[in-house]
């Protein structure tokens, strides 16, 4: 259970935090009986799942001390956008290698995973597979995913570059990458002989 402040009930008015008496009330009829709910969610979506009693308690706390501020309209999207955002912020985190970290592993001298010269015949084959079955779509839909998928933009930046509607480029994105996947399944892999 959440731990809750000591402070007595303050006075709610316009543009003033809720009564620590309203969120305490608020959390237990709102928040408490989605516990299983949250629960199920947490499991789904991190593996360690002895990690998952840590995060519960952490999203009470996150929602307690922002319902101490305002208490939110829609309580259950409101919990589990807070869950969400802890996962998400939990993964961020154990992406991050410190940089002591970094300097230990130079000192160590690891060797970089480099890829093997087969490595690297067999990904050059795969991008001109690749490059092949885009050079095979119509100009349009070839534009729209080099557009979305290589440079990386949305579909409203696509129809701003492309000068037609949005409607159109998600046409054009569907039947080009249709296209790239029914062209690279079809087709078997070249195979090269040894000289």
């Amino acid at each position: 259970m959440v731990e809750k402040p000591d402070s007595g009930s303050r006075a709610t008015g316009p543009g003033m935090a809720p009564a620590v008496s309203d969120v305490d009330a608020w959390f237990g009829r709102e928040i408490l009986p989605l516990e299983a709910a949250l629960m199920e969610f947490l499991q789904h979506n991190w593996r360690n799942k002895a990690d998952l009693t840590d995060f519960r308690q952490d999203v009470y706390v996150r929602v307690y001390q922002a319902a101490q501020k305002q208490i939110p309209d829609h309580p259950r999207q409101f919990l589990f956008t807070a869950a969400r955002n802890l996962l998400i912020d939990r993964v961020r985190h154990e992406q991050v290698i410190p940089i002591e970290a970094a300097a230990d592993l130079e000192a160590l001298e690891i060797a970089v995973d480099a890829p093997t010269p087969d490595r690297t015949l067999m990904a050059r084959d795969e991008l001109r597979r690749v490059q092949a079955a885009l050079d095979r779509l119509p100009a349009r839909e070839r534009e729209a995913i080099l557009l979305g998928r290589v440079e990386g933009l949305s579909r409203r930046e696509i129809a701003l570059r492309m000068g037609i509607a949005e409607s159109a480029v998600a046409q054009y994105l569907s039947r080009g990458i249709r296209g790239l996947v029914n062209t690279l399944c079809n087709e078997p892999p070249t195979v090269r002989r040894k000289s």
